[in-house]
């Protein structure tokens, strides 16, 4: 079953439980993906990749949202956005610890015989493709720079 009807399905049961929190969120998705579908114009349907995308790219602007909002010490303002994110995590796939982004970023440098921050954007072209849905940019970054300043 394609994200998209699964989202539709959420918010079914959003609307019949009464949850504005969810619907809020399923239905920014929802309009993210009709958005996206009248970009590509000619293309009928997203495919799971830019489905999944969309909506990492949803939770990322609600944890910034939320980061923002606990920095200006707006706890009212950062929880709906974090019961948000809850809501939209539960259609990426599961994401990758830590240690194993790392044993994946370590071993594309092996292959690809990365030496240097030269390197970087060969190094997270692959690491990104590989672990895509998986594991978020920012920590897949931070880890290939760490292993490439050794």
């Amino acid at each position: 079953m394609s994200l998209q009807k699964q989202v539709m399905d959420k918010m079914k049961e959003a609307m019949k439980a009464k949850d504005t929190v969810a619907l809020q969120a399923l239905r920014a998705v929802k309009s993210a993906f009709l958005l996206a579908k009248t970009e590509t114009g000619v293309q009928e349907e997203l495919t799971e990749e830019q489905e999944v995308k969309i909506i990492q790219k949803q939770v990322k602007q609600r944890k910034d949202s939320a980061a923002v909002f606990l920095k200006q010490d707006r706890q009212d303002l950062a929880d709906p956005e974090l019961a948000e994110i809850k809501v939209l995590e539960q259609f990426l796939p599961e994401a990758l610890s830590e240690e194993k982004i790392e044993e994946v970023v370590a071993a594309t440098i092996t292959k690809l015989g990365a030496s240097g921050m030269q390197d970087m954007g060969k190094v997270m072209g692959v690491v990104s493709k590989e672990l895509a849905g998986q594991a978020d940019g920012k920590t897949i970054s931070t880890l290939v720079k760490k292993h490439l300043m050794k």
